[in-house]
């Protein structure tokens, strides 16, 4: 099992090797990624506790997208615009992200207070269980430091690939 406080340390550990592995994937996507990698997610999340780390939560922040504004708008009976000011800023992509982290919806106890409600990026990360991972590939790199499931995931892809 991972050690989850010291994700950051095991990645960066590995970056080099892990850099190898996704260069050459993107360069020669295997046939069977997705379904290796969807395997691996499962078996990863059979290990790891999201609620004991949510490190996503607390180190990053997804992208709002006009249907995630106006979801937690409603959540909080609130306009859209009103959401907007409070909680997000236009980032230098031109996308909608916290103003803050860790997310100011995280509790204490690492529950999300609006997770009936929470952003679609929050709802499919660590996004390892999608089809055409190969398409996303710099995002799973990048979240190997962040995710001890996606550290997994591609310890096991390596062993595989």
């Amino acid at each position: 099992m991972i050690d989850i406080l010291n994700i950051k340390k095991l990645a960066e550990a590995k970056q080099k090797e892990n850099k190898k592995f996704f260069e050459k994937v993107k360069k020669s996507p295997p046939k069977k990624l997705d379904e290796v990698t969807n395997a691996f997610h499962d078996k990863a999340f059979e290990l790891i506790d999201c609620i004991a780390c949510a490190n996503c939560c607390k180190t990053t922040g997804p992208l709002f997208k006009q249907k995630d504004i106006e979801r937690l708008a409603s959540h909080f009976k609130i306009r859209p615009s009103q959401f907007i000011e409070k909680y997000l800023h236009i980032d230098e992509d031109n996308d909608y992200v916290l103003n803050v982290l860790p997310c100011p919806f995280l509790g204490s106890d690492n529950y999300c207070s609006v997770y009936e409600s929470r952003p679609n990026a929050c709802r499919e990360y660590p996004h390892t269980n999608q089809r055409k991972i190969h398409t996303i590939l710099k995002e799973t790199y990048n979240n190997v430091a962040i995710c001890p499931a996606v550290f997994e995931v591609v310890e096991e892809l390596k062993k595989v690939f």
